[in-house]
């Protein structure tokens, strides 16, 4: 017998019968276990979550915008480089104590 590397963990879900005779239908027409199909189906839409929530969707004109900000990313920034050397001498000196 082969030990799994991970343990699996366990999930008691409730549902209503009607919902659970669907779910089970859907598992049969799809020639797969109960929880194979749960399992498959949770992971699908989590990734569909995921992916909708992480992904930055821009407009044409959006995109023309972020382009030109990439293009311009040399420019030099005075007020941002005198505040970066403000706070790393202010670091600096809170970490000498």
């Amino acid at each position: 017998m082969t030990i799994p590397s991970q343990p699996y963990e366990r999930r008691d879900l409730r549902t209503s019968p009607e919902i659970k005779s669907l779910i089970v239908r859907a598992a049969a027409t799809a020639g797969v276990s109960l929880s194979a199909f749960l399992i498959a189906s949770a992971q699908a839409r989590a990734k569909q979550i995921l992916a909708e929530s992480e992904t930055l969707m821009l407009s044409p004109c959006d995109w023309d915008a972020f382009f030109v900000a990439l293009d311009n990313i040399d420019k030099p920034r005075p007020k941002l480089e005198t505040a970066a050397t403000d706070y790393l001498a202010w670091r600096n000196s809170t970490d000498a104590r």
